[in-house]
Parts: structure tokens; sequence; C-alpha cells
């Protein structure tokens, strides 16, 4: 008698919530309309947030160019070489790409 109940189980119950679950992971993979347009309009607002910022950079460096170093004392010399090692890497990788 149990065996009359495992196997419908097995064959059509398992198989059938597998299938359930999948399309379930299928559908929620994709971006909604809302989703997508949340997107753009935090895409919108972080690129006029970056404009603003640099914009006050420009306006604090053309008032004094060593403004960095008053704000970030110690962290300043840090920055700069972190910053010419990116440019080294950048450099290679590029020399890389051309076959040089």
């Amino acid at each position: 008698m149990e065996e009359l109940i495992v196997i419908p189980i097995l064959f059509i119950g398992l198989p059938w919530l597998i299938f359930h679950y999948v399309t379930k992971w299928k559908q929620a993979k994709t971006l909604t309309m809302t989703d997508e347009k949340l997107l753009d309009e935090l895409h919108d607002l972080a690129r006029r947030l970056d404009d603003r910022l640099c914009t006050i950079e420009r306006i604090m460096t053309a008032e004094n160019p060593n403004w960095r170093q008053h704000c970030l004392p110690d962290q300043t010399a840090r920055i700069e070489e972190e910053l010419s090692a990116v440019r080294s890497r950048a450099r290679s990788t590029s020399r890389i790409r051309s076959g040089e």
C-alpha cells in the first residue's frame, strides 16, 4: 500500500515541485520595469552627485591647490602611492595588450 503512495510522489510530485521552483527562480532573475526605472533613476542621481563633487573639488583646488593635504594630512601620501600603483598597473596592462 505504501508503494502506491510513494511512486506517484516520486514521479509526479517531486518533478512538479522542482519545475515549479525552477520557474520561480527564472522569473526572479529578470528585472521588472519598476526595477529598471529605479536603477535608471539611481544612475542619474549618482552621475549628478559625481558632477557636483567634481565641481566642488575644482572650486576648492582653484582656491587652494593643497586643500586635500590639509583635509587628509596622514592619508594623502598613501592615496598618492595607491594612485601611482594603479596607474603603473594600467600602463603595464596596456603594453601587454598592445604587444610591446
